[in-house]
């Protein structure tokens, strides 16, 4: 079958040229290549195609009627192409992102938002779910991962920024049950659990080398960020989160930072995207805009 089509461009080409040497040229092939073509269709086919004169080429009636369809079919591969072309080259089509509903809403937003009202040709796939989602079954072009790096071969990624645990709770609350001066002192206090946060029980600080694990039983317990940190700003208790997921409450006094001069375990905010010889224009853009964003974010730790 591709030989088939292969032999209808051939002939399309002789067609529109007018000769088979012209034909050869276009194809870049020879003369005798292209005549064997034509001899193979007709073969094929058991109709003549072509009238062959030492001056001039004619199509037969059935010859007419197949050019048609030989032209349309290279003029359908020409579109294909095209479009192939403008998906990889032009800011258009659909994009795929992966990421946390955190992450989505707090950061990729804000960093995309400007950028993608400036290329309104753009369809935008927003995949948010705390869950680990396949790049490859998923269609997806750019995720964002907290992550040390990418083992699979068949990714690649760019470091984005680093990101910290910190432990915070509203003024309210510290107020009502006591100053927090020393590790030893969240024993006595109410924690907000994150399940999301492997043996989120136990907070491990580190300050001069030296590693405290304090034991601090949750009163309550959610696996939704969003819902973590309403419950700590209304004052229910402490709470660790990524240092990005609260920096509006930080800055605006809903919650103040505690045990600051301890440090939590941080992680590398990375974008994932699938190993290609050329990615997309769309999808080089989108990394630039994120890696833009979370440089202005946090210009030290990019």
């Amino acid at each position: 079958m591709l030989d088939n089509f292969r032999s209808m461009a051939i002939f399309a080409s002789v067609v529109s040229r007018g000769s088979f040497s012209a034909a050869a040229r276009d194809m870049n092939i020879t003369t005798s290549a292209v005549s064997q073509q034509v001899r193979s269709l007709e073969t094929e086919m058991g109709v003549v195609l072509l009238h062959r004169s030492t001056r001039k080429l004619s199509l037969t009636e059935a010859g007419q009627v197949f050019y048609q369809s030989c032209k349309a079919m290279v003029e359908a591969a020409e579109r294909g192409r095209s479009d192939l072309y403008e998906l990889r080259d032009e800011l258009v089509g659909e994009l795929r992102l992966a990421t946390t509903p955190e992450l989505g809403a707090n950061h990729v937003v804000p960093a995309l938002s400007g950028w993608l009202e400036q290329n309104p040709g753009l369809r935008v796939n927003f995949l948010a779910d705390n869950h680990f989602v396949d790049l490859i079954d998923e269609r997806v072009d750019v995720a964002i991962r907290m992550t040390s790096g990418v083992a699979d071969n068949s990714l690649v990624s760019r470091h984005l920024t680093q990101v910290n645990l910190i432990l915070v709770a509203s003024p309210a609350y510290l107020e009502t049950h006591g100053p927090i001066r020393t590790p030893a002192d969240l024993s006595g206090h109410q924690q907000i659990g994150l399940t999301l946060i492997k043996d989120y029980q136990l907070i491990t600080m580190t300050r001069n080398g030296k590693s405290e694990s304090i034991n601090v039983p949750a009163s309550m317990v959610t696996n939704n960020v969003f819902l973590a940190r309403s419950l700590a700003v209304q004052g229910h208790g402490i709470i660790r989160m990524l240092d990005i997921d609260v920096q509006p409450e930080i800055k605006s006094g809903l919650l103040v930072p505690i045990l600051t001069g301890w440090t939590l375990p941080s992680f590398d905010l990375h974008v994932v995207t699938i190993k290609r010889e050329r990615q997309p224009l769309k999808v080089s853009r989108c990394i630039d805009a994120l890696a833009d964003y979370f440089a202005r974010l946090h210009p030290d730790r990019t």
